[in-house]
């Protein structure tokens, strides 16, 4: 399933898929994709965990994609993720890719941790 509009359980900001358009076009692997999950764990109950692959299930995974750049989760891990944003920001501190989840009711300082 793939869900391009603005009514997607899920959204990437403009900066979340140009950094991933830049990894892919790195790695000269146009198949790759961003891969969210959602793990039980981490100091809030809950942790984010992104990686990359080129693999996905039909039946298990929805794709959202924005400017070419494409984002798979799991339907498990979307339902916690619903109205989230995904975003991807740098600082003199930190870059990474960070969720911006409306029903995080707790998180914990690094960002990569949280509870409903």
């Amino acid at each position: 399933m793939t869900d391009t509009n603005s009514s997607a359980p899920l959204t990437l900001s403009a900066a979340a898929a140009k950094r991933i358009n830049a990894i892919v076009k790195a790695e000269n692997k146009p198949e790759l994709m961003v891969r969210l999950e959602v793990l039980g764990g981490g100091c809030s109950g809950y942790q984010y965990r992104f990686g990359f692959e080129a693999a996905f299930s039909a039946h298990e995974d929805v794709i959202i994609e924005r400017d070419g750049a494409r984002l798979v989760v799991d339907k498990t891990s979307l339902e916690l993720l619903q109205g989230s944003e995904i975003d991807y920001a740098e600082s003199l501190m930190e870059a990474g890719f960070k969720v911006n989840n409306p029903h995080a009711t707790a998180s914990c300082g690094c960002g990569s941790s949280f509870s409903v």
